[in-house]
This record gives C-alpha cells, structure tokens and sequence, in this order.
C-alpha cells in the first residue's frame, strides 16, 4: 500500500532522514515514534506530499508520489494533526464536509456519511451538527478532527500526534476508540506519537525510529520482548512489557522442560522420577509427546501393584493452554478452576510445556516486582 524506498530528506547540510526505507500493508496502523527530531514527521509529511525527499521514491499502491498531482493526492488522505486545525467560523457539519463538497461528491451522499460519523465517534449529531470549534472540548475537538479525515471515506488516514495534548482521560477514550474504528473501517493508518504506551495499544506494526533512521519495524509484541539493540531497550523500558500483559504469551512463562513419562511407565518408576524431580505429580504422554493425562505421586500410594503402568490410573486434565493465550486469561482459568498447574501444548495436544502457581510466583517477582534487583521484602 505505502512503500518508501531509500528515502534521505536533508535541510542544507542537516541530514534529517538516511536512507531509511519502510512498506506499510493495506489496512494496517502504523506507529511511528522515537525522540524529538528523530524524522518521524518528516516522514509522515512525505507520505502526501508536504516534504519533498532529497533522494528516494515514495509509492502510493504501486504508483510514485513523483507522478502524481498532488492537490489529488492529499484530498484522497485523511489528514489529523494535534491542534485538529478546524475553522472556528464553521459549523461541525461545515467542518466535517469540507473535502467532500471540494471533491463534489452528492450533497445527500455527503450528509448521511456525517451523520454517520459522528455516531461512529460517539457524538450526538442533533447536538453536535450545528456547534462551533470553540463551543466543544479538546476531546470534542479531536473527535471531529478524525471525523473530518474519514469524512471522504479514504484508504490511507495520517496523524501527527492527534491525541497528545489531552488529559489522561480523554486521551484513553479516545485511544479506544480510534481501535474500535479501525475495526471497523480497516484504513491503512500512519500514526506519529511519542509515547510508547499509546504506540503499543492501537499499533499493529510500530516504526522506531532515531537520529533518522529506523532502528526496529515490528509488532509491539516483538519490540517488546525483543528489542534489537540497547537504544531499543532504553526506549521501551525494560519492564514495559508489564504494562501490556496482553502480549506476555503461556510460550514466554512456561516451563518448558516439565516433568513427563509415557504410558507405559509402571508406577514405581513414575514415583521415583518424582521423588527425584522433587514434584508431587507427573504428565503422561505417549510415544508422538501427545498429552494424555497426570498421575498424582497421592494416588500412586494408594496401589498396591506398583508394576501396573501409569496409563491404568491416570487422570485427564481438566483444562489445557495454547502457547498464544495470555498470562491475563492464565490467571483467570487457574483461579476460576482451582488449579495448580496448566499444561501447555499445540492444537493437535502435543506437551510443550507446564505453568504452575510457583513459576508465575516467579515470572511476576523476577520481572513484575523486581526482587532480583530490590531484595528480599519479608
């Protein structure tokens, strides 16, 4: 959808973007982010034309911005900046409507598609329709700021920094609803912030960017737990994560190498591997690593014949985790079911690995509360 390709952007002798070069898929939200002066406005600003790059092309679905009229291009843009940039002197619908009569699309066509929009926003348009700019809200303001750039119906929206000069609140609001938008128009989305929260709740890919160039251009998740240098991992923060359990996964908590035996297995010998693995019960898989149940170290005392094999007696699970199901959704299903431990394993039952109570005890310590660096609290 969006492709820039060796793109530099030099002001006399500062070079402001090196050679970076970025392809956005259709229907995505891009963040860009980094430190002031880092190029991620540059960059934005290119993408309809605002800044011309000293070398490199730009492609809009294939086709290079140098070969477009660009008046055409940006009114084919949604376009939302920090200070929303509507006419004081205009109504909402005016405001709204600018771009769609310039583009002489129908006036009926172009009232149903505000009215619409503005119900999409969460704004009452028999309240909000004939209000002025400064009659509304920073929240308000920006609400119609967004509306104003969908008001066309177009496949790419930009946004510099829409949502960083309100407060908490109503930037949070406003953060849920440009996902829930999204889902439901599926726009291919440039967004520039400069904050790592923001970029990490709406994004699907996040461009990290430093001294102009890119430095990472990954999913948030992969940023996060992977972060390719050191500038990466200052930026983020090391326990970041934490800020976004959604995206710590049963793959990254689990015990990869639990405690298993085959069917087959008699029960003396399944009692001394636990007695030497110092654990009070054992997974049974069979020969392909299929999970099939446990057996408690409890229930192999009370029989008498420890030469049967443990697939006698064993016990099926009540429940069973995917590698991608959430620490947030864990915790959940092992409190609400009582349970100690939850075998990990892929969609046709393979054993990959074992979360009990201990190890996310130890997870949340080491990587939540920080004991390894504090000290012992008692």
């Amino acid at each position: 959808m969006i492709k820039l390709e060796n793109i530099s952007k030099s002001y006399k002798k500062i070079k402001v973007l090196k050679d970076i070069s970025l392809t956005i898929k259709k229907g995505e939200l891009v963040a860009l982010i980094g430190p002031s002066g880092c190029g991620k406005t540059t960059t934005l600003k290119m993408i309809n034309g605002l800044v011309k790059p000293s070398s490199g092309n730009i492609y809009i679905d294939g086709k290079s911005l140098l070969t477009q009229d660009l008046i055409t291009l940006r009114r084919s843009m949604g376009y939302v900046i920090q200070q929303t940039g509507l006419f004081s002197h205009m109504t909402v619908e005016e405001n709204i409507q600018i771009i769609p009569k310039l583009m002489k699309k129908k006036k009926e066509d172009i009232q149903k598609r505000t009215i619409e929009l503005l119900k999409l926003i969460n704004l009452d348009p028999e309240e909000f329709l004939y209000r002025y700019p400064p009659q509304l809200s920073g929240g308000q303001l920006q609400r119609i700021g967004v509306a104003r750039a969908f008001a066309t119906d177009p496949e790419i929206i930009l946004m510099d920094e829409p949502f960083s000069a309100l407060d908490p609140i109503t930037r949070d609001q406003l953060q849920i609803e440009l996902i829930h938008l999204q889902s439901k128009l599926h726009k291919t989305i440039v967004f520039v912030t400069h904050d790592m929260d923001e970029a990490v709740k709406i994004a699907d890919r996040i461009c990290l960017m430093n001294e102009g160039k890119i430095i990472q251009y990954d999913t948030p998740e992969n940023i996060l737990k992977n972060p390719v240098d050191d500038f990466v991992e200052q930026f983020v923060g090391k326990k970041r994560i934490w800020s976004s359990p959604e995206l710590i996964r049963a793959s990254d908590i689990m015990i990869s190498d639990p405690v298993f035996t085959y069917s087959e297995t008699t029960l003396l010998r399944a009692i001394e591997i636990m007695r030497y693995k110092k654990v009070d019960s054992i997974l049974i898989v069979d020969d392909n690593k299929i999970l099939l149940g446990y057996i408690k170290a409890s229930t192999i005392q009370r029989i008498s014949d420890k030469n049967i094999a443990v697939s006698n007696i064993l016990s099926n699970p009540k429940l069973t985790a995917t590698p991608d199901q959430n620490i947030i959704e864990l915790l959940y299903i092992m409190r609400e079911n009582a349970m100690s431990n939850i075998a990990v394993v892929t969609p046709n039952n393979e054993l990959l690995g074992l979360i009990t109570t201990s190890s996310l005890v130890t997870t949340l310590s080491t990587q939540f509360i920080g004991f390894e660096e504090e000290g012992d609290l008692i």
